[in-house]
């Protein structure tokens, strides 16, 4: 079943901006409240950075991260006409010279990727429905690859939905997990600085 809502960008030089999307059951766009929370948390890890928009759907994620400061944004969607309409809108809304819209299929794009140099970047994972009971597995891939090759001190974040296998995310204990309603927000810094052992203090 296919249904016609808008979605508003919160903050940042497009607030108030309009997105007037068509969305089908397998889609989940992101919450107003869950899109602002987020960007709550990730505060000053969003500007002067490139913004990934995975599995980016009606694209308002990528989009509201350059509103708010983001030196661009790269979209990776599958479907053509949502590739179209965020062309439309980053065009419409005068920052097309700062997003790339990739038509891809997530999966084969992670095993191709190679990020903008050594500089962090924003890692934004929102699969469909599918993606996270059907394709667990693949999914996890995903985040490994991802986690493997992003640089240091980038964030990945996912946003999740009750029942997510928490308990297979690599390095569990180094992730920041947010519940809103059935939705979650799951926050992962990469950091490669090895671990210094304290010096031992001699006995008496």
């Amino acid at each position: 079943m296919l249904e016609k809502t808008q979605i508003r960008i919160v903050a940042g030089t497009l607030r108030g901006r309009k997105l007037t999307v068509v969305v089908h059951e397998g889609m989940r766009p992101t919450p107003q409240m869950v899109r602002e929370a987020l960007f709550s948390i990730l505060g000053n890890a969003v500007p002067d950075r490139v913004f990934y928009d995975v599995f980016a759907g009606t694209g308002v994620v990528g989009l509201e991260a350059v509103s708010r400061g983001a030196t661009g944004a790269r979209f990776i969607e599958f479907d053509p006409r949502q590739v179209a309409d965020i062309q439309k809108y980053a065009t419409q809304f005068g920052i097309g010279d700062k997003v790339q819209v990739l038509k891809a299929d997530v999966y084969r794009w992670a095993e191709r990727w190679i990020p903008p140099g050594k500089d962090a970047v924003n890692l934004f994972l929102s699969p469909p429905f599918p993606d996270l009971s059907q394709k667990a597995a693949e999914f996890l891939k995903l985040m490994h690859t991802l986690l493997e090759k992003a640089p240091d001190e980038s964030v990945l974040t996912i946003q999740a939905e009750e029942g997510f296998p928490l308990e297979q995310l690599p390095d569990r204990g180094a992730w920041d997990v947010r519940s809103y309603g059935r939705n979650m927000l799951l926050f992962y810094v990469v950091s490669r600085k090895p671990v210094v052992a304290a010096a031992a203090t001699p006995e008496a």
